[in-house]
């Protein structure tokens, strides 16, 4: 049950951070792109990455820690689904090029941010 009970509050937290940080970027940006679901799911690859390092080969973080960090709260934050959704109907409006911008770069820089999570949380 305890593992259940840090995936919900994780997953709730994360849902919401994601939903404050989607909303403040549409206002800002204000483009058809998703540059908050990008933004998103870049930040919660560097967390993932960073938590995944230190929790399993840094030893710095618990099991537990590590079930609310990654399962629920990056689970919560990050968004594949949204992502594709978002993809689909930029292809549908006709947007071709954004669809393909957002694919190259939701891929490419979740990637590197993974990696970049990795390699400091090595450095600790």
């Amino acid at each position: 049950m305890t593992h259940t009970a840090l995936v919900a509050l994780g997953g709730l937290l994360g849902s919401v951070a994601r939903y404050w940080l989607v909303g403040l970027t549409t206002r800002l940006h204000g483009s058809p792109f998703p540059l908050g679901t990008l933004a998103v799911n870049v930040i919660g690859s560097f967390v993932l990455g960073l938590v995944m390092v230190l929790a399993l080969e840094r030893e710095f973080i618990g099991a537990h820690a590590r079930t609310f960090l990654t399962i629920g709260v990056c689970g919560g934050f990050t968004t594949m689904s949204t992502f594709s959704h978002e993809t689909v109907v930029l292809l549908r409006d006709g947007q071709a090029v954004l669809a393909f911008a957002n694919v190259l770069a939701t891929t490419c820089a979740c990637f590197a941010a993974i990696w970049l999570g990795h390699t400091i949380a090595r450095s600790l």
